[in-house]
């Protein structure tokens, strides 16, 4: 596929503020002693992440001012419920952060929040996982991977912001939780790049064809010019740039914010968390983009250029 990048932000981006509104939910819920101001300054933060990523996917719609009829359709499409419930969290992100500067400090707002985000990646995740026919996506690793890459990154950045705002008691729990949550989504990557590297695709050019001969070769790509079938369903990059974009996910992504978290852990020191937030984001977007690279479109069988 071809990674838009107006998705590949939305989806980065997102992922990380539900994951720090469900970490500053977690922490009230359990009593922690943070203070009301960081959370309020840490709400704010996710808020304005979840208004850029919204902004970004307005990029991807062909006629932007029609974005609500995307909602029409909620019984039967996941992105139908994605534009539903993502508002729905925005909503609730700015009700805790009134009720906070009102002086309402109760358990609801913090409850709700998780769910909904919850609820969130699940309908996120799902616009990919339910498409059968592209293999890559069409596996329960799709829904784990939104999910804990949402919390890794969440958690690291609830443990950068900790740093200058001093909320000790919070980095504490935060920045074991996101050494534990990282490695547990490296893990959980890695065994989907493995998967997705060895599939054996239904679909080949004898299926798509009805020709049978074994040694089959594509000569063009159907046309005489380029469509939205060549733009859109294959990326056009070189097995080279897809080799240094994985090697930049996993380094960034998850490798050196692991050491990093793990030199946070044990040394106590604040700058790690620092450096392992702004590591992290680089590597997850290279993630992200070859998340949708990866995938592979059984159009490209006929429009693709193969030689």
């Amino acid at each position: 596929m071809n990674p838009a990048f107006s998705v590949v932000i939305f989806t980065t981006i997102a992922g990380a503020a539900q994951g720090l509104v469900v970490v500053l939910a977690l922490a009230r819920l359990a009593g922690m002693a943070v203070g009301p101001s960081f959370i309020s300054i840490a709400l704010i933060v996710a808020e304005a992440m979840l208004l850029i990523g919204l902004g970004a996917s307005f990029g991807h719609l062909g006629r932007p001012e029609r974005a609500w009829r995307a909602a029409m359709m909620w019984r039967t499409s996941w992105l139908s419920r994605e534009v539903i419930v993502l508002p729905t969290f925005i909503a609730i992100v700015a009700l805790w952060w009134l009720a906070l500067r009102n002086g309402i400090d109760g358990a609801l707002l913090p409850l709700a929040a998780i769910v909904v985000a919850l609820l969130l990646w699940y309908c996120t995740a799902m616009i990919y996982a339910c498409l059968r026919f592209i293999q890559e996506w069409a596996q329960p690793l799709t829904l784990v991977n939104f999910t804990l890459i949402g919390l890794s990154s969440g958690l690291i950045l609830a443990s950068a912001m900790a740093v200058p705002w001093s909320q000790p008691q919070l980095l504490r729990v935060t920045g074991p939780a996101a050494l534990a949550v990282t490695v547990i989504a490296w893990i959980t990557r890695t065994l989907a790049l493995r998967r997705n590297a060895s599939l054996k695709h239904k679909s080949t050019l004898q299926t798509a064809t009805g020709i049978r001969a074994p040694n089959l070769v594509q000569q063009s790509m159907g046309m005489s010019a380029g469509s939205f079938n060549t733009r859109e369903f294959f990326h056009h990059a070189g097995l080279l740039a897809l080799k240094n974009v994985k090697l930049a996910l996993i380094v960034l992504g998850f490798a050196l914010p692991t050491a990093l978290l793990l030199w946070g852990v044990m040394a106590a020191s604040g700058l790690a968390f620092v450096l392992a937030f702004l590591v992290q984001v680089p590597g997850l977007v290279a993630d992200r983009w070859f998340f949708f690279a990866q995938a592979k479109h059984p159009q490209n069988l006929y429009y693709q250029v193969v030689s």
